[in-house]
């Protein structure tokens, strides 16, 4: 259900609104699209369950067998698998292809944090960090990319950071692992345009989520982080959802190798 129109608001607001959520579904495209997310954590499980209330039927992946069986739904299938390996991120797509019959739409959402300063990081830490979140990006990326090429369609949409444009301290593995998903994005998107697969990024502010949970917790933090937002406030995983489903539909069949901020701000800070 649409929710109420307020007090003074525009007409023309007004008459966007109006129609039913069937239509809505419509017009995004993805009805009985084949969609592969890899990652059941905050926002892959948010963007997950998003893809199949549009109509999408969906596969997610990972490594954890209790955090896919929360996602378990109509609609939604899991798989177990390691995608930090290359024969295990392989093998995922390879087998959400085949449970799907046809992979359109691939969302990569997965990633692990060790803040600590560059000089305390060593190199076991570095490599752990950058084999789930920029090698695990690579190759699934490319895999999919390989079917999608092959069939003339397909939409890639990797979760980046602001981390990848931002000098957060403590975080050199993940904010530089952030900034090469950004290129990879951008460098398979060019490459593969004319074969009609875009690849995008979307890159979140502070999210509320199971990654972020112990931080934020900390004495101050959270007051702190949400003090760098225009918005006022941290992101949730719902927050993620709509540009995530935008860059997965047919509305954005002419947007590729772009980076989507939905930070509320924090980038102009």
């Amino acid at each position: 259900m649409a929710r109420p129109f307020l007090p003074g608001e525009p007409r023309a607001y007004r008459r966007r609104q109006i129609g039913s959520e069937e239509r809505k579904v419509e017009w995004l495209g993805l009805r009985g699209k084949g969609a592969l997310v890899a990652g059941a954590g905050g926002i892959g499980g948010a963007a997950a369950l998003a893809l199949a209330e549009a109509g999408a039927d969906v596969v997610v992946a990972d490594i954890d067998e209790e955090r896919l069986g929360e996602l378990a739904r109509p609609g939604v299938r899991t798989l177990v698998a390691d995608l930090s390996d290359a024969t295990g991120a392989r093998d995922c797509v390879t087998r959400a292809d085949a449970l799907l019959g046809r992979l359109d739409v691939f969302v990569h959402a997965i990633g692990v944090n060790d803040r600590r300063p560059v000089l305390d990081t060593p190199d076991d830490v570095w490599r752990a960090i950058t084999a789930v979140n920029v090698d695990s990006a690579f190759r699934t990326g490319k895999a999919a990319g390989e079917l999608m090429v092959a069939r003339g369609y397909g939409r890639i949409v990797f979760l980046s950071s602001v981390s990848g444009l931002l000098a957060h301290p403590h975080h050199a593995p993940y904010a530089a692992g952030k900034g090469a998903v950004n290129q990879l994005a951008r460098v398979m998107a060019r490459e593969w345009a004319a074969s009609g697969v875009t690849v995008n990024a979307v890159a979140p502010g502070y999210t509320e989520t199971g990654l972020t949970h112990a931080h934020l917790e900390k004495p101050g933090v959270r007051d702190g982080l949400t003090a760098l937002v225009p918005a006022g406030r941290l992101g949730t995983p719902e927050d993620l959802t709509g540009p995530i489903l935008f860059l997965c539909s047919d509305q954005a069949a002419f947007v590729t190798g772009h980076v989507l901020y939905a930070d509320g701000g924090r980038t102009l800070v």
